[in-house]
């Protein structure tokens, strides 16, 4: 099994007086990596998965005493699916505030759902983790550099799910359909009661042809035949589940840089892939481009997410087409990065951003050089 490199990170938290929330997409990985942390936690501990009723009645008694009465002398308390417990919130502020030798560990995998119901009840109570698919770093411990440059193209096509690494294609492609078709969104689709399933994947797979691209919502809105506050409304509770993620532009201190725009891009792009079900080798895809500036984005994303380096993420263009693929603002400084998947491609510094950002950073990535930034 891999290790998942944020369970060091999870860990330092524990017994410091605060709810560890674990957040991430359905199938993610969420129960392997709790359950990892308790065997590894080495003492007895009580796991509640609150997909089953009795548990979730069990959490929704706000008295303490009864509350005492299922908890016992157990120091870990983990519940998984957190977010299907009527008032989750109140039950953990008054398990944090009544039992303080115990550390509590929720998962949730809808943060629009969840947070809502923590966030003003633990407020100052809780740190939150966020997991992503495997990340190229943690595949490290399985694949030597050399078997990961063998793979690119795998996970590319692929993507990199937990229960989708190492499987063969065409049992990858069965379960990756799976993942796409209603099951992902099954907590945006009961959220609001939201009906209109075939609208959703509709608009997934625009999004997935648009990868790299501008995105905007009055086109969305014209092409589906909807109005534009329905398109952002989807949108958000899409990225709230964690199918996807959007990146916004950088604008600072020049006046042709573009601002209020964003783009789009999928957390997995097995996912993505599945969505236009296209899982052609690349050279002979004609979307390649984006594939390779999601894959680089995600990654640094994880790398960041993984190691607790808060950093921005943006893109930057101007009205006259100048632009940056990926910029990332760390501790005050700018990063920015070209993705481009032939190693050959000639890239050319952007003079206008550096001359106005003169102490940013600049690194090409391709897929020869790809593992130093990703590692």
């Amino acid at each position: 099994m891999i290790k998942r490199t944020i369970q060091t990170k999870i860990e330092q938290w524990f017994f410091k007086q605060k709810v560890i929330i674990i957040y991430g997409a359905r199938q993610i990985g969420k129960t392997t990596l709790v359950k990892k942390i308790a065997a590894d936690y080495g003492q007895d501990f009580l796991y509640m998965d609150c997909d089953l009723i009795s548990n979730r009645e069990l959490l929704q008694i706000q008295e303490v005493q009864q509350l005492k009465s299922f908890i016992g002398q157990y120091k870990l308390l983990i519940i998984d699916e957190a977010q299907r417990v009527q008032d989750i919130g109140l039950t953990l502020k008054i398990l944090h505030d009544h039992f303080p030798d115990l550390q509590i560990i929720a998962t949730g995998s809808s943060s629009f759902d969840f947070s809502n119901k923590i966030s003003e009840p633990l407020t100052g109570r809780a740190i939150t983790f966020m997991l992503y698919p495997i990340s190229v770093a943690e595949l490290n411990q399985q694949y030597n550099k050399l078997e990961l440059h063998a793979r690119l193209e795998i996970m590319l096509r692929y993507g990199l799910y937990p229960e989708i690494v190492d499987r063969p294609e065409s049992e990858a492609r069965e379960l990756l359909a799976m993942l796409s078709g209603n099951y992902l969104y099954k907590d945006v689709l009961e959220f609001e009661q939201i009906k209109k399933s075939d609208l959703l994947i509709r608009l997934l797979q625009l999004l997935a042809l648009q990868l790299g691209s501008q995105v905007s919502y009055h086109e969305l809105a014209v092409t589906l035949g909807v109005n534009q506050n329905t398109i952002r409304r989807y949108i958000d509770l899409l990225e709230k589940s964690f199918i996807i993620f959007r990146l916004t532009s950088f604008k600072r201190n020049l006046r042709a840089e573009l601002g209020k725009s964003f783009k789009v891009y999928f957390y997995d792009l097995g996912i993505r892939n599945s969505l236009i079900n296209n899982f052609n080798h690349l050279g002979l895809r004609t979307d390649t481009g984006g594939i390779w500036e999601n894959f680089c984005i995600v990654e640094r994303l994880k790398l960041n997410n993984n190691k607790r380096r808060f950093a921005t993420s943006y893109f930057w263009r101007t009205y006259d087409q100048k632009e940056l693929d990926y910029i990332e603002e760390r501790d005050g400084l700018l990063r920015a990065f070209e993705f481009k998947w032939n190693p050959k491609a000639k890239v050319k510094k952007v003079k206008q951003f550096f001359e106005a950002y003169p102490n940013s950073e600049f690194t090409v990535v391709n897929r020869e050089n790809f593992l130093q930034e990703l590692l």
